[in-house]
């Protein structure tokens, strides 16, 4: 089993006649996304964005846990005049370019609720486009940004757990550990196994909704609730970390 990928892109118009223009959109699939885009709306793609290309997608949000999160936050992306979160961003200048505009909005709304304390990705697909859309500020530390121009669409299998060992419940909860719910440590001599839920609920400090780091339950080792997401769906497969005082530092 599969767990789903939930992205929130930013498209740049390469077209001579269209150039600069932005489109940004939803998808579980950022690779076939694309392919529509540039093909048409005859094949899928978006009404504002056929026969304009060719397009390409500069960046990419993920780590959304449902559709519905990244539905919110692709709205509020595209009409920041109608966000009441966003209302200080203001309207974007006459001379102002709609790529630069929109990195405003991003930069802005990562620093507020309630997306600051989303275990985001933002993923550079076009390292030509990239640039600090942060001047003078800094990410949430439970953020990545990073770059590549490939993206999975679907993250790796999770682990099987089969009935009737003893992982087959949840060290928290007690109950029944399904695979598609299985969460490990990423102390990698922790054991650990238990649900997402079960350990968010552990992590979580009176007052917030979203938890933002925590002690493991077993090996009492700090992470970022970001780190331990990113584990789950797949994105720090192979990967190793380092510890310090405060939470674990991942080496890429």
């Amino acid at each position: 089993m599969t767990t789903a990928f939930h992205g929130v892109y930013l498209l740049y118009c390469e077209n001579p006649k269209y150039l600069g223009r932005c489109y940004i959109g939803y998808t579980v699939d950022p690779n076939r996304r694309i392919v529509k885009h540039n093909k048409g709306k005859q094949y899928g793609g978006a009404y504002r964005t056929s026969q304009r290309g060719p397009w390409t997608m500069v960046l990419i949000v993920h780590g959304f846990l449902d559709e519905i999160s990244a539905l919110k936050f692709e709205w509020a992306w595209q009409h920041s005049q109608k966000s009441r979160r966003l209302q200080h961003v203001g309207k974007k200048k006459s001379r102002e370019k709609s790529f630069d505009f929109y990195l405003t909005v991003l930069g802005q709304m990562l620093q507020v609720g309630p997306w600051q304390r989303l275990p985001l990705t933002i993923r550079w697909l076009n390292n030509a486009l990239a640039t600090d859309f942060l001047p003078g500020k800094k990410l949430p530390p439970h953020m990545l940004v990073c770059r590549g121009a490939h993206v999975q669409s679907r993250f790796r299998d999770c682990i099987q757990v089969e009935s009737g060992t003893a992982n087959s419940t949840c060290d928290l909860c007690f109950g029944v550990l399904s695979s598609a719910k299985q969460v490990t440590c990423l102390n990698k001599e922790c054991n650990i196994r238990c649900h997402l839920i079960c350990l968010s609920k552990h992590f979580l400090v009176i007052g917030e909704y979203v938890p933002i780091q925590g002690n493991c339950p077993k090996c009492k080792r700090t992470f970022l609730w970001g780190d331990i997401v990113r584990n789950f769906t797949g994105c720090y497969e192979n990967v190793d970390f380092t510890y310090n005082a405060s939470h674990a530092h991942v080496i890429a």
